[in-house]
């Protein structure tokens, strides 16, 4: 009997790619969880929380994290004539991918391969070229190290460093280290397309970090984040109006490994000329309007997509944020980061025992907490429910208030999650926002993070040359109709 993976990717019919507009593209982003490494859903909400403590742990010291099981959105491209499929990451800015012969360390257990597309490891096509230690990506993915540097580590002579003229020598080797693993690659140039699109995309100088050999990454990542070596920044040099502005609306997955889903549409590009029709068939209760925050510049690590928590209100009450979450100093410490590639929000630990006192506060008056199941989910308040009633009818209301005056209210679902606890016969409920740690022991970064899973339902918009992060409640199935 075929597994529901493989019919949730035969939904995706590989990586289809519908026209929006003359400036607009939109793809599949497959959302997988695989039942070979979660038995349990508290072993898979164990992990991720776990998971997602520990990517913004590494975030407050300006390290990049890719993607992990409970939390892997992946698209596909050609590069050359190979099709492959990458982790979407916008807490990232390098487009790396395992290239043959390919060596992965400690590595098993990190992902079912039947539930990645096309996993790799690339074969490199006869037209790829590696990129010469004169070019500014290599000296973007060196930490911005002069050209005469880069020029003596790729061992090029003296005297055509002293005359600038090493474009005949490739950049060396870069180290790409994340929270839990690393990489060594060279940076190559490919034509990238997406195919199935009317005209087919196409971008003839892609540049990628090729890997050999890595330390508990399996999967390639692309990179969605600021930096000039990304997905968006590199479409932006031959497409501006693709590559500047983006969205994509994550369909709720709910940790269940037994429905199938369709895959979560990512547009790039504006669609300006189908906003009629998206008026015409979203619900009442849907805005199909967005409530945009501005991007906070970060002088440290410009890649990060962060903006400014105000407040958050639990019921009708207003919990006023710190001052690191509304704003970014001038070391690069504060604000919050927006981040495909974190599963749950992240709070500092006195906003967040506020946020949660206040919910326990509410809740905990009517329901009894679930102790047992915080120790073996890693999440907390948990409640068991009562059924002699509306499961769950007394939960609060949650809303987030970013800077410009922009407010997102949360659907019950994106930070209430309901499973049955097997071993207690019975339905619990847990809190979706994690204890980010004490700031004065962090070491400096960002504040705070927004997780996908607070993200799902919603269109997010990255508008670039705005500097922007825009919200709009969607039915994120029916994009894919809509938008078409």
């Amino acid at each position: 009997m075929a597994s529901p993976v493989f019919f949730f990717f035969l939904s995706a019919l590989f990586f289809l790619l519908s026209s929006l507009s003359n400036s607009s593209l939109i793809l599949p982003l497959s959302h997988s969880l695989s039942t070979t490494l979660f038995n349990t859903t508290h072993h898979l909400l164990k992990s991720t929380a776990s998971h997602s403590a520990a990517r913004f742990r590494r975030h407050r010291r300006q390290v990049s994290l890719p993607l992990a099981p409970g939390s892997d959105y992946t698209l596909s491209f050609s590069l050359g004539a190979q099709t492959v499929s990458l982790y979407m990451d916008t807490g990232s800015d390098v487009v790396w991918l395992p290239c043959h012969p390919f060596e992965c360390i400690l590595c098993e257990g990190k992902y079912s391969p039947s539930s990645i597309p096309h996993p790799g490891p690339l074969n490199l096509s006869s037209a790829a070229r590696r990129s010469t230690c004169k070019s500014a990506a290599c000296s973007s993915v060196h930490s911005s190290l002069p050209s005469s540097d880069l020029c003596a580590m790729a061992k090029c002579p003296l005297e055509s460093i002293e005359i600038s003229d090493c474009k005949s020598f490739p950049c060396p080797p870069f180290y790409y280290a994340y929270g839990d693993g690393s990489f060594i690659a060279k940076l190559y140039e490919d034509t990238l397309s997406i195919p199935m699109s009317t005209p087919s995309l196409k971008l003839p100088n892609f540049t990628f970090g090729c890997a050999n050999t890595a330390l508990g990454e399996p999967i390639g990542v692309a990179g969605f984040g600021r930096g000039v070596l990304s997905l968006p920044a590199q479409l932006a040099t031959s497409s501006p109006e693709i590559g500047n502005y983006f969205s994509y609306c994550l369909i709720s997955h709910s940790f269940d490994m037994t429905r199938v889903r369709k895959p979560s549409p990512l547009i790039l590009g504006r669609y300006e000329n189908k906003e009629k029709k998206l008026r015409n068939e979203v619900s009442e209760r849907e805005d199909v309007y967005y409530s945009y925050t501005p991007m906070l510049d970060n002088p440290k690590h410009s890649y990060f997509y962060c903006v400014g928590l105000e407040a958050i209100t639990v019921g009708k009450r207003i919990i006023p944020a710190p001052e690191s979450l509304r704003r970014v100093d001038r070391r690069g410490n504060g604000g919050m980061v927006v981040d495909s590639g974190t599963t749950f929000t992240m709070l500092p630990r006195k906003f967040y025992e506020s946020v949660v006192g206040e919910f326990d506060h509410r809740v905990g008056a009517v329901y009894r907490r679930a102790s047992s199941v915080e120790e073996r989910t890693g999440l907390s308040p948990c409640y068991y429910g009562n059924e002699e009633e509306k499961f769950f009818a007394s939960v609060p209301k949650l809303a987030l208030h970013f800077g410009g005056n922009s407010t997102v209210v949360m659907p019950r679902r994106n930070y209430f999650y309901e499973f049955f606890d097997g071993g207690a016969k019975r339905k619990v409920g847990c809190m979706m926002l994690i204890d980010g740690g004490d700031e004065e022991e962090s070491g400096g970064g960002p504040a705070g993070l927004l997780g996908n899973y607070q993200q799902q339902g919603f269109e997010v918009v990255y508008d670039l040359e705005a500097k922007r992060v825009g919200f709009a409640k969607r039915k994120c199935a029916s994009l894919w109709d809509i938008l078409k």
